[in-house]
C-alpha cells in the first residue's frame, strides 16, 4: 500500500474533525506566568497539566528504540491504541477487522465496544498465520488485520514471510503488537515503517521493563497515522507521574532491563525442562515470550490445586487450539521453584 492510499481508509466524521485544542497548543516557546489552563497557582508538584504531545518522553523513546518522534504515539496501555485504532478507521456496524485466534483478547473487546465486525480465522496447530485462511476472511470492508508476534497465549513468533506476505496483499492496515518483543530472538517490525505504510507496531514498557503500573503502551506507525491518533485522544491522556517514571527508566535502567530479561529467559528455558519432568504435563509449547503455554494432562485439577496453593496461573482450556492448557508466566528462580514443587504434589 503507498502512503497516500491510508487517507481512504478513515472515518469521514475523523477527517472532517476539528481536535480539541488545549492550552497549552495555543502559544509556543516558554513562559513564567500560566493563567491560561485554569490550574491551581499554587506548586503541589502536580498542579500543571502534563505536556499533551509528551515530547521529552517522545524524543527519549525515539533514542531507544531508534525511531524518529513523528512515528510516536503513547498511549494509556497499548489498550488505547488498539480503541483509537477503531475509532479512526472503523465506521460502526459496517467495517470489519481480522483478528486470528488464539490472541490477545482486547482486540475483540475492543471491537464490539466499538460495533465493529470481527472475523475470526483460526491460526493453524503450531499457532502461525494461515494466509489462504486470512485473506478468504478479507471483504471489501476489512480495514485492520491484527497480529501478536510473540503470541499470546501461545508464546510463539509468527512467520515473517507471511506478515510481509499480508502487507503487500491486504490492501488496509496490519497491525503487529510486540508487546513480548524484547524476550524474543528476532528483530522488530519498527524499522521496517517506511517499507510498509500500512505497517503499525505497537509495544508497551509493561513487560520487559516492568512498568506494567504506569501504562504506557507505544504505537509506531506512519506520520499519517499517528497524526490521525493524536487527533482523537483525549488532550492530557498520559499523566506527569507516567511520563516522568519513564523517561526514568528508559535513560537509566536499560542495563537493568537487559539483566532482568536474560534471567527470565534462562528461567524460562529451566522452567519448560522441570514442567515435562513431571507427570501431571502433557506438553510445553516453545516461547518466545516471558511465559509458556502448558497442556496438563487435566488441566482444571493442576488449575484448582495451584490455587489452594496460593498459586495463580491462567487457565486458557477454553481458547480455540489452546484446549487442556494452561499459560505460566516465569517468575523469580524462587517462584518457579514453589510452582514446580507443587506440581509434583499432584
Amino acid at each position: 500500500m503507498k502512503a497516500a492510499d491510508l487517507h481512504r481508509l478513515v472515518r469521514q466524521n475523523v477527517l472532517n474533525l476539528k481536535p480539541y485544542s488545549t492550552a497549552r497548543d495555543e502559544f509556543q516557546g516558554k513562559a513564567s506566568v500560566l493563567l491560561d489552563a485554569n490550574e491551581l497557582p499554587f506548586t503541589t508538584g502536580y498542579n500543571r497539566y502534563p505536556d499533551p504531545h509528551q515530547r521529552i518522553l517522545k524524543e527519549t523513546i525515539s533514542a531507544v528504540k531508534l525511531v524518529p518522534a513523528k512515528n510516536i504515539f503513547a498511549g494509556n496501555g497499548s489498550d488505547e491504541a488498539i480503541d483509537l485504532l477503531y475509532r479512526v478507521f472503523c465506521n460502526p456496524g459496517t467495517d470489519q477487522v481480522i483478528i486470528p485466534q488464539p490472541t490477545y483478547g482486547m482486540y475483540s473487546v475492543s471491537a464490539s465496544i466499538n460495533d465493529v465486525i470481527v472475523h475470526t480465522p483460526s491460526l493453524t496447530r503450531s499457532f502461525d498465520i494461515d494466509i489462504d485462511a486470512i485473506l478468504d476472511a478479507v471483504t471489501p470492508r476489512t480495514k485492520i488485520i491484527f497480529l501478536c508476534s510473540p503470541n499470546n497465549p501461545s508464546g510463539n513468533l509468527l512467520t515473517n514471510s507471511a506478515i510481509e506476505n499480508l502487507l503487500n496483499q491486504f490492501n488496509g492496515l496490519v497491525v503487529v503488537d510486540e508487546a513480548y518483543i524484547d524476550f524474543a530472538d528476532t528483530t522488530s517490525w519498527v524499522p521496517r515503517l517506511q517499507e510498509y505504510p500500512n505497517l503499525i507496531v505497537l509495544q508497551t514498557l509493561s513487560k520487559a521493563w516492568g512498568l506494567a503500573g504506569l501504562r504506557l503502551g507505544l504505537c509506531f506507525a506512519h506520520e499519517e497515522v499517528i497524526g490521525l491518533l493524536d487527533k482523537v485522544k483525549p488532550p492530557y491522556n498520559i499523566n506527569v507521574l507516567t511520563q516522568k517514571e519513564a523517561h526514568r527508566f528508559l535513560t537509566t535502567r536499560q542495563i537493568e532491563m537487559k539483566e532482568h530479561v536474560q534471567t527470565v529467559l534462562s528461567e524460562r528455558n529451566r522452567l519448560a525442562d522441570l514442567l515435562l519432568s513431571c507427570s501431571a504435563v502433557d506438553h510445553v509449547f516453545p516461547s518466545n515470550a516471558n511465559f509458556l503455554l502448558v497442556r496438563m494432562k487435566d488441566a482444571q485439577k493442576v488449575y484448582h490445586h495451584f490455587v489452594r496453593k496460593g498459586i495463580i496461573v491462567r487457565d486458557r482450556s477454553s481458547v480455540t487450539l489452546c484446549e487442556g492448557c494452561l499459560r505460566i508466566t516465569v517468575g523469580t528462580p524462587e517462584e518457579n521453584h514453589q510452582l514446580i514443587q507443587a506440581l509434583k504434589l499432584i
